[in-house]
């Protein structure tokens, strides 16, 4: 059985705590264990703060979109703005490369999403915005019944 979820909220940095127990709680109900939570909520926290400093520029208009399914123990993740894109994905995957380095931003968000998780696809256009699809197979998980 396929279960989704999808959240949107504005593009603040006290919400990218919202999002992250957001997102555990939802995947809660596949039991995950507690390496695979700390991985996933980790996750969301650098995409969500990838879009409110890189996309909006931390402009608090901005709204950040959020979809999670879950279907057996396959989490598939989007995290979406429509902000001012990546003008290059693949250098913006590279560790440590920041364009933001006057914020001490460490450059570290896309390595530490593609270590965590089993795929990640950056689809992007400049002036238009930027969504990271995630996805990740939990080895441990097992659906809740109520």
């Amino acid at each position: 059985m396929k279960n989704e979820m999808r959240l949107e909220f504005s593009a603040l940095s006290q919400n990218e705590s919202f999002a992250r127990v957001t997102v555990a709680a939802f995947i809660a109900q596949i039991d995950p264990n507690m390496d695979e939570l700390t991985e996933i909520k980790t996750v969301v926290s650098e995409a969500v703060t990838n879009a409110i400093i890189h996309g909006y520029e931390n402009d608090p208009n901005g709204i950040i979109y959020i979809h999670v399914s879950i279907e057996d123990s396959l989490i598939d993740m989007s995290i979406k703005d429509t902000g001012l894109g990546i003008e290059d994905v693949e250098e913006a995957r590279q560790p440590l490369f920041t364009t933001k380095p006057d914020l001490e931003r460490s450059g570290m968000g896309f390595t530490i999403m593609e270590n965590f998780m089993d795929e990640v696809e950056v689809l992007t256009q400049p002036g238009r915005g930027t969504e990271v699809r995630l996805r990740k197979h939990l080895n441990s998980s097992k659906m809740l019944c109520n």
